[in-house]
């Protein structure tokens, strides 16, 4: 496993005022000092774009960050989401799997989802009218925000990938060949990030990031397109970040400093 280091960026809600920049190895974090309210990153989205697909942390430290979240596996073997506490691989045969403990991730983010503001729905919307819907309710567009809909879906189309092998390709090339999933009339949790502008290369900024998993747990994947019927969407604003960031491998080498927004657009 790839050691990592720790950056940590706070912001305080009242104002969004930069405290604080570290970099260290990753301390040890109690349960009972767990900080419910920040939103904990493995790596940088440009890099994954990149091709910096090894893993770098294990899915229990991971899970020692948050209950909730999303990313992928080792080599992009699977899309990963983190429902309830339990943090499932949806690999390229589009069905989910418990993800082994010991096994790592290159991207990743979690936090421990404590929702503060509900949206119910109750006639049929699209991805676009339900996220500009649930947006209207952010205080800020400068917070990060966990987001989790629950609900009957009529439609969703998720994605997976399948696991890659050096030399690794881009991801704008890995998705050209993604393996895409079409689920009708269904029940479910689509979960994941909305990330603010000051984010950009490290996350989706500004934007949505989601996943999807059925109630039954036996379909998924990432989100490109659905519609949901009727049900809940639950938000919890935020205003802590923190990233880990691989101190070793390819990681140390790619280039951070290139725009790679159209790769990005592309891709997700």
């Amino acid at each position: 496993m790839l050691r990592y280091a720790v950056v940590a960026v706070a912001f305080l809600l009242a104002g969004g005022v930069w405290i604080g920049l570290a970099a260290a190895p990753l301390p040890a974090v109690p349960p009972a000092c767990e900080d419910r309210d920040t939103l904990f990153q493995v790596s940088t989205i440009d890099a994954l774009l990149q091709g910096t697909y090894d893993g770098s942390m294990a899915f229990d430290e991971l899970a020692r960050h948050g209950d909730f979240g999303i990313g992928c596996g080792d080599r992009l073997d699977g899309e990963l989401i983190g429902i309830d506490g339990e943090w499932y691989l949806i690999r390229v045969d589009g069905r989910p799997y418990l993800a082994s403990g010991s096994a790592t991730t290159p991207f990743a983010a979690a936090t421990f989802f404590d929702p503060e503001i509900t949206v119910a729905v109750d006639e049929p919307m699209n991805l676009t009218a339900l996220q500009s819907r649930v947006e209207a309710k952010f205080p800020s567009e400068n917070l990060f925000y966990a987001i989790r809909v629950d609900g009957t879906f009529p439609h969703v189309v998720t994605r997976s990938v399948p696991a890659q092998e050096k030399p690794y390709p881009r991801l704008i090339d890995v998705t050209a060949n993604q393996t895409v999933f079409t689920l009708e009339n269904v029940t479910g949790t689509a979960i994941g990030f909305w990330t603010p502008a000051l984010a950009e290369g490290v996350n989706v900024p500004p934007g949505y990031h989601l996943h999807f998993i059925t109630g039954d747990r036996a379909a998924g994947g990432h989100v490109l397109d659905m519609t949901l019927a009727e049900g809940t969407v639950q938000v919890d604003t935020t205003a802590n970040f923190t990233m880990a960031l691989p101190s070793g491998g390819d990681f140390l080498t790619v280039d951070l400093s290139a725009d790679l927004s159209d790769d990005l657009e592309q891709v997700e």
